[in-house]
């Protein structure tokens, strides 16, 4: 299973958390624009910087210009981070995460989080942020937890429906559309979280922190 890591303009992570992913698994990390910065920064070298470069900064240029793969596309169509998520799909990745996506601007982490639900039919989508890790999930899934871990769930639109085992407060069919109703700070109670999805996407959201503990990236 090929996994990899796009980072793109918006709060750098720490470059622990994204040592930490590359020796679980997600070994490629690619860069959408000025991500690139932020990987100069943080010393790392990536395996592809793509975008209209609208965002990079010369000195990041001149640094890699030897070192890695740049693709420019100039198309305004997609942002930077839908050409780096397609430029994943075409390199046959299984598995991406987003990392470096939220900001001072809500209008762009809307938009990072619509492009992974866009792109999760083609590709497993996931975005870290600080302490939060959300995943796109559009098919039933048996979750690996511990017990005591918080998660949250949210729906998109009333078509979908969920049921749920190993959870403090279950859910049986039920529709979680967003702005309407949520399963915020939901309760693991077992080491197992069993979750059937029908008729749509969802998105579950868990503790960075108890993931990394129990090594459950590795198992992802």
């Amino acid at each position: 299973m090929k996994k990899c890591l796009i980072l793109a303009n918006g709060d750098a992570p720490k470059k622990s958390v994204i040592k930490y992913l590359q020796k679980s698994g997600y070994t490629t990390l690619i860069c959408a624009d000025g991500g690139a910065n932020t990987a100069f920064k943080l010393n790392l070298i990536p395996g592809y910087i793509i975008g209209d470069f609208d965002s990079i900064n010369k000195e990041t240029i001149d640094f890699f210009k030897d070192k890695v793969k740049f693709i420019k596309l100039n198309r305004q169509n997609d942002t930077d981070v839908e050409k780096a998520l397609k430029l994943a799909i075409s390199k046959k990745y299984s598995e991406v995460i987003l990392l470096g996506a939220t900001g001072d601007r809500l209008d762009h982490s809307f938009c990072n989080i619509g492009v992974l639900l866009k792109f999760s039919d083609k590709i497993n989508t996931a975005m870290l942020h600080q302490k939060s890790f959300m995943k796109v999930y559009n098919k039933s899934t048996v979750l690996n937890t511990s017990q005591g871990e918080v998660l949250s769930i949210y729906g998109i639109d009333h078509k979908t429906k969920i049921t749920s085992s190993g959870l403090k407060y279950s859910l049986n069919n039920d529709s979680l559309p967003f702005g309407v109703k949520e399963s915020t700070s939901n309760v693991a109670i077992a080491d197992e979280v069993k979750i059937n999805i029908t008729g749509g996407k969802i998105l579950i959201v868990r503790e960075y922190e108890v993931l990394k503990r129990n090594d459950f990236f590795r198992l992802s």
